[in-house]
This record gives structure tokens, sequence and C-alpha cells, in this order.
């Protein structure tokens, strides 16, 4: 759990007192040393050199956003005077046992202990939401950042995939300046259909869209003319390639012409403006009821 890792520690820094002091070229300079070090390319027998590399990048990225730094600061602060505390308590506890006056007013004092340890899960907490912030953030540039590997198998695959594999896939779109859609999210939303095996986004000027895959074509039939997203921003859900023909009757004709089943092109583009306009329309339309 990352609020139970000493960040400082992963990056070779201090920690404590002198950690909190550090300055944030100090912090960089240390990251990109402790990079060098433990790449998964100099470390290609190690097993876990990959994870070891994704632990030093939270870490700093969790030290390097100021606000996320000095909940951390706190954490480490307030787990030191709890360990002072429960140490000088057992101490008193020790001098206190033949003196009944004094274990009495120490029974109804309030104890530091327990206050130390409420302060302690309130800062974890509001570390545990930074630090989910910091990847959500992180997660609107994944698709182009830290999943560029990713994206280009992803790109090999599209050309070399067979007919039963693009009957399970589904492209999606929706406008860009209104609700937008994790990755997250879409899994949630089309999971109620079946299995989703994956989800990868991309983005234009006006547009973002997604590549939905289902892990059967069922599940993938079943999604297309049900999965309608947010009322504010409507989600155009259309087959890759349709499992069956007679299934999908308006977007077989349209497809002869618009060519549904290729995924670039001004004639699918045209056709998807014009669906997600209606879907907008009709969206409109239930909200002033």
């Amino acid at each position: 759990m990352d609020i139970d890792i000493d960040h400082y520690e992963v990056l070779g820094l201090a920690s404590g007192e002198e950690g909190a002091k550090l300055t944030e070229n100090e912090i960089s300079k240390a990251y990109k040393k402790k990079a060098l070090e433990l790449h998964p390319d100099k470390r290609r027998d190690d097993p876990d050199a990959h994870a070891n590399f994704q632990k030093l990048k939270s870490s700093y990225e969790i030290l390097k956003d100021e606000k996320a730094r000095k909940l951390f600061d706190d954490l480490l602060r307030v787990k030191r005077e709890r360990y002072v505390h429960s140490f000088q308590r057992d101490s008193k506890r020790q001098k206190m046992v033949s003196d009944l006056e004094a274990r009495e007013r120490a029974a109804f004092a309030p104890d530091p202990v327990a206050k130390a340890r409420e302060e302690e899960d309130m800062i974890a907490r509001k570390l545990k939401e930074e630090i989910e912030r910091i990847r959500a953030m992180h997660a609107n540039k994944g698709a182009h950042a830290t999943s560029a590997s990713k994206r280009e198998a992803v790109g090999v695959a599209r050309e070399s995939v067979n007919n039963t594999d693009r009957e399970k896939m589904l492209k999606v779109s929706w406008e860009k300046g209104g609700e937008d859609y994790s990755a997250e999210r879409l899994k949630e939303l089309f999971s109620k259909f079946g299995e989703v095996e994956d989800v990868v986004i991309s983005s234009s000027k006006k547009k973002r869209s997604a590549l939905v895959q289902m892990a059967t074509k069922e599940a993938a039939v079943a999604a297309t003319g049900s999965v309608s997203g947010d009322l504010n921003n409507p989600l155009l859900v259309l087959p890759v390639k349709p499992a069956i023909a007679t299934e999908f009757p308006s977007f077989q004709q349209q497809s002869e012409s618009a060519h549904v089943n290729n995924l670039v092109g001004t004639g699918y583009k045209a056709y998807e403006d014009s669906i997600l306009e209606k879907l907008q329309k009709a969206a409109a339309a239930r909200s002033q009821k």
C-alpha cells in the first residue's frame, strides 16, 4: 500500500525531518540517479526489475506533487510522535503501578496515542485520496504517455486481427466538450453485458473515441444496442465487424456506403457524426420532459 511506503527511502534520500527539508531539485536529481540504476534494460535478469522501476516512478510522482508530499511529511511526523508517546506511556505505566491516584487521572485524561492515531488515520486517508488523484490525472495521459508500447501493439493488432476477434470489438465515440469517459468508466458500462477484455482510448480535436473488446461475440451484440452513456454526452456504439448482419439492419445498409467496418475514413466520419447528432437530440428531448 502506497501510504505504508517511505517514498524518500525509495529514492535513496533521507527521510523524516531531513526529507521534509529537501528541495524539488534535490528530489529530481535523486530520482534520475536511481532511475538509471533500476531501469529494466539494465536488469534483464531481475524478474522484479519492472515492478521496482514502477515503484520508483510512483514514489517520485508523489514527492514532486506539492500537496501529496505535504500530506506524506505530516504522516511521517505523526507516526514519529505516536511512537514517542507510546514509549513514554509504557515508561509511565511501570512507575504508576502502585499509585492508584495517578492511574485514575491517566484513565480520565485524553490518550495522546489514540489522538495521534486518529490524526494519522485522517492524514492517511487524505494521502490515499491524493495518490488516487495523481493516478487519475496520469490515467488521462496513460493511453499516450505510459502505454506507448501497448498502443503500438494495438495498432499492429488492428491490421492482423482475424474476423472472429473483430466481431467482438466495438467502436465507441463521444463529443470531446461534454461528459468525458475514462477507460474505467467505459469498462463499467460495457461489463453489464459480459466480460470486457480491453479498452483503448484515442482522441482527436473534436471527438474522443475508444475501442472496446468484449470476451464474446454475443456480449458485443448485446452492448451495441444497449449502451448509451450519460444523457449530456451520449455514446455512439458501433460494431467494428457485426457478428450477424441481420441483427443490425440499419447499420448493415449504411455500412456499404460509409465503410462502417473501417475505423478510418471520411465516409465513416460523416456517418458517425450524423448518428451522434441524432442521439444528442433524443437525449435533449428526454431531459426536457
